[in-house]
């Protein structure tokens, strides 16, 4: 079957839902999304059926003679959104709900990661806040990391400095009702230090295709201050990840998991996202997610060459041995996330968004939509912010200081009231370079490109 007669289903209405139906488009899919958003109505059609609601999808998917659905969300896949296509006969990419717990649930991560010896941070798990509290309270005051055991939105982790604010993070999972589920369970880590990188491996339970490797900016500001957020911007690839540390990585840590999952009798299927430390030990497991990144998604497919719709074919069909690798665009990928006002809290919606024409009209810019919906009708000038993270401002170049420079030329010329995004999007990396180049060119130079 040609790609332009196949029918893929997107379920999800993010930025990371809306690069996803871009390439399939262009790989010459007939793209549907459910629910989409105003970007994803631009590359194909909108049905209007929630992503958790996995009867009405199930019944879209028959309705409609999908050929293969590709699920972007995190909560779905661990409601058993794959389980329920499986069971009706229907072609999906994702894991099961069982096996999506990985990021489901950071204490079963933990068990997958110690059966299969995975370097990652130490732990403990406490059942209830007050425990947790008294762990804190008598041991040594030193940074750790708090994080809720289930599905927060990206945003149940917390860096903290001192027992101060780790009692003050428990005191928010406990009582903010939007970490109500995610909090049943409160887990403590010792805090890693090093550079944060994500790598994502597109995987059929027996083979792996591993991805470039990318820098998310989790937190809400400049100089990674402020609260955590779903992510703030997106490069790729990261200069700090080489080749034989990607060997490295898939030896130590995605084959591994991949093996230890199927030795738990929870195979995985789909895609295995590593949020990884480089710590000066080596690189050791922060989280796993069960799917694609978002911002990093966008990143990434505005980079890759090979038809996305044949990779997750063949990973649904368990036969990933059997394709090529896949190829990518040269040069790097910068996404820069521009958000609504008092975002990462509650936002005001329906604020009209301007400059979209002239952003996406720039050579080697796509913007891609987030949380958007039309006001009034399918114009592009209609299109209004429906949501905290808005739009994942996305651009290639033949470098990562010209991708940076071609995103915020674009990020320029979109407009809306309380509109704001980080302004270092990149900026690692980028220094990252300027010091190896600095280091290959002045055999005198140190570290820091100073002379000794």
């Amino acid at each position: 079957m040609s790609a332009a007669s196949r029918r893929v289903l997107v379920v999800g209405s993010g930025g990371r839902e809306h690069a996803l139906a871009w390439k399939l488009a262009r790989d010459g899919a007939e793209v549907i999304s459910a629910p989409g958003n105003a970007g994803t109505a631009q590359v194909g059609e909108n049905v209007p059926i929630q992503a958790c609601d996995i009867p009405g999808l199930v019944a879209l998917a028959r309705d409609r003679d999908i050929d293969l659905t590709v699920v972007g969300p995190e909560a779905p896949l661990v409601a058993g959104i794959v389980d329920a296509f499986q069971a009706s006969g229907r072609r999906i990419f994702g894991p099961t709900a069982r096996a999506a717990q990985i990021e489901g649930s950071k204490l079963f991560c933990k068990q997958i990661l110690h059966r299969g010896d995975v370097p990652t941070a130490m732990f403990r798990e406490f059942r209830t806040p007050q425990r947790a509290r008294d762990f804190l309270e008598a041991r040594e005051d030193v940074p750790v990391v708090v994080k809720a055991d289930g599905l927060a939105a990206g945003k149940g982790v917390f860096v903290c400095p001192d027992r101060a604010a780790a009692l003050e993070a428990i005191a928010t999972l406990s009582e903010d009702p939007q970490f109500a589920a995610a909090a049943r369970g409160i887990l403590v880590e010792e805090r890693l230090d090093g550079r944060e990188v994500s790598v994502m491996a597109i995987t059929d339970g027996r083979t792996i295709v591993t991805l470039p490797a990318l820098q998310d900016h989790k937190a809400a500001y400049d100089g990674d201050q402020g609260p955590n957020t779903g992510g703030m911007g997106a490069y790729c690839p990261t200069p700090f990840v080489d080749a034989e540390l990607m060997a490295d990585i898939e030896a130590r840590i995605l084959v591994p998991t991949v093996h230890s999952m199927r030795r738990a009798k929870v195979p995985f299927q789909g895609v295995l996202f590593a949020g990884l430390m480089l710590t000066p030990q080596g690189p050791k497991v922060l989280e796993f997610n069960a799917r694609f990144g978002d911002p990093e998604c966008e990143a990434l497919m505005v980079l890759l060459d090979s038809s996305l719709l044949e990779i997750l074919d063949a990973s649904v069909d368990r036969r990933l041995e059997s394709i090529q690798p896949p190829s990518w665009k040269s040069g790097a990928s910068v996404t820069v996330v521009m958000a609504s006002e008092e975002y990462p809290g509650s936002v005001a919606k329906g604020r009209p968004i301007r400059g979209l024409d002239a952003a996406a009209a720039i050579d080697g810019v796509e913007v891609f939509h987030s949380a958007t919906r039309f006001a009034d009708g399918p114009s592009p000038r209609s299109v209004v912010n429906d949501g905290g993270r808005t739009l994942a401002v996305t651009a290639v170049g033949e470098t990562l200081a010209r991708a940076k420079l071609r995103a915020y030329s674009a990020v320029r010329e979109i407009r809306w009231s309380g509109a704001w995004c980080r302004k270092d999007i990149a900026d690692k990396g980028i220094d990252h370079v300027r010091m190896l180049a600095a280091s290959d060119a002045d055999p005198a130079a140190g570290p820091t490109g100073a002379r000794l």
